[in-house]
Formats: C-alpha cells, sequence, structure tokens
C-alpha cells in the first residue's frame, strides 16, 4: 500500500518507520527539515519538505497514487483541512486526521472524515487499564 503522512513528530515518524519496515511505499512530509530527524537512517521511505495543503506539495509526494492519508501534525486545523483536500479534492481512499478537540472530531466525523481524538483514545486506554473486565478496580479483587 502508498501511505502519504502528514507531520513527521512522534506519531508520524513512529508510523512512517513502522509502515515502512511492513514494506510499504511510504512518504512523509512535514515543514520543518529537522522533524526528520526522528526517522532513522535505515528508514526505507521518502521525505518532504512542504506543506500539506499545498497542493503542489501534496502532488510531488504523490498523493494521486496514496492509498492512505493521514495528518498528525500538531495543528487540530491543519490536520483537518489537509484531511477535506486529500479526501475531496483527490479522492485518496482513506483518510485519518489526529484531533486534540473532541467537539471538533465530532463534527468532522460526521462530515465523512475519519478522525482519532488523542484525549479520548488515551482516556479509554487509562480507563481500560484501571478497571479489569468486571469493572471492579484492581484492589477491589
Amino acid at each position: 500500500m502508498k501511505f502519504l503522512i502528514m507531520g513527521c513528530g512522534r506519531v508520524g515518524s513512529g508510523l512512517a518507520r513502522s509502515l515502512a519496515d511492513e514494506g510499504h511505499d511510504v512518504t512523509i512530509m512535514d515543514v520543518r527539515q529537522d522533524a526528520f530527524r526522528r526517522l532513522t537512517a535505515r528508514f526505507r521511505g521518502n521525505a518532504i519538505i512542504g506543506d500539506g495543503l499545498d497542493s503542489a506539495t501534496l502532488q510531488r509526494a504523490g498523493i494521486e497514487n496514496a492509498d492512505v492519508f493521514v495528518s498528525v501534525t500538531q495543528g487540530d486545523n491543519r490536520n483537518l483541512m489537509a484531511a477535506q483536500v486529500a479526501k475531496h479534492i483527490f479522492k485518496v481512499p482513506r483518510v485519518i486526521a489526529r484531533v486534540y478537540d473532541d467537539s471538533r472530531a465530532d463534527v468532522f466525523r460526521e462530515l465523512g472524515l475519519q478522525t482519532l481524538s488523542s484525549p479520548r483514545f488515551v482516556t479509554s486506554l487509562m480507563r481500560d487499564m484501571i478497571f479489569d473486565e468486571s469493572g471492579d478496580t484492581p484492589e477491589d479483587g
């Protein structure tokens, strides 16, 4: 599969390395050159400096052939706008945007964008770690 990832922070770089190690065709983009320091020397994908809101940059990154577009920058607005461009203009089959604001996640989900709300996800995982399957805390036995 061909992946295009916008944002080379901890999540984006980790996802890019993992997918490339599995043999997928991965391109990651970021507006900052120094963001790519998170990629190891053995990274077998492509790294492109550029703005994921810019159509020319997206085309240079190969969005027309992407199977999946993931936006994981630090900004909800950037992630959601880029996801809309990927889905509605470039017709990428699967588009996922990370968001920090749950209310935005709900609104954009209603518009057909697949979103992952980091706070909601972490909260759910933590709750699962706190309670066992019966709903009791581990101390309750």
